[in-house]
């Protein structure tokens, strides 16, 4: 019961997080501007808005995967790379926070990415019969 409602959850963080991904990414090539700039992210300008893109798009697509069953190691890859993108881009790199706000926020997300882990990595156990 319980591994089932922390899969559903990794299923909504993930799709969640690629929506917004893939928002920020089609707002700005739709808006012609490439100016992006998230700190806590080694990429800037066109080569983020493009990262986005695709990591938006890979998470879509990896969520599907593991939701009908097919290729689900790919939710668990996604999971761990967002995971050490976040503790690389919010902990261990020179990024600042603006506030104790959003150094919690970035603490938030980066537990929620965790346990996000914790469901991706349960749809691989073995079902009592």
């Amino acid at each position: 019961m319980i591994g089932a409602l922390v899969r559903i959850y990794s299923y909504l963080y993930y799709l969640a997080l690629a929506l917004l991904l893939l928002g920020i990414s089609l707002v700005a090539l739709l808006s012609h501007s490439h100016t992006l700039n998230l700190g806590m992210l080694p990429w800037k300008g066109t080569a983020l808005t493009y990262w986005l893109l695709g990591l938006g798009v890979a998470g879509l697509l990896a969520i599907v995967l593991s939701w009908i069953g097919r290729l689900r190691f790919m939710l668990l890859l996604y999971a761990l790379a967002v995971f050490v993108m976040m503790l690389r881009g919010y902990f261990l790199s020179g990024y600042s926070f603006s506030g104790k706000d959003e150094f919690r926020m970035a603490l938030w997300m980066t537990a929620g990415a965790m346990l996000a882990i914790c469901g991706a990595w349960s749809q691989f156990r073995r079902k009592a019969r």
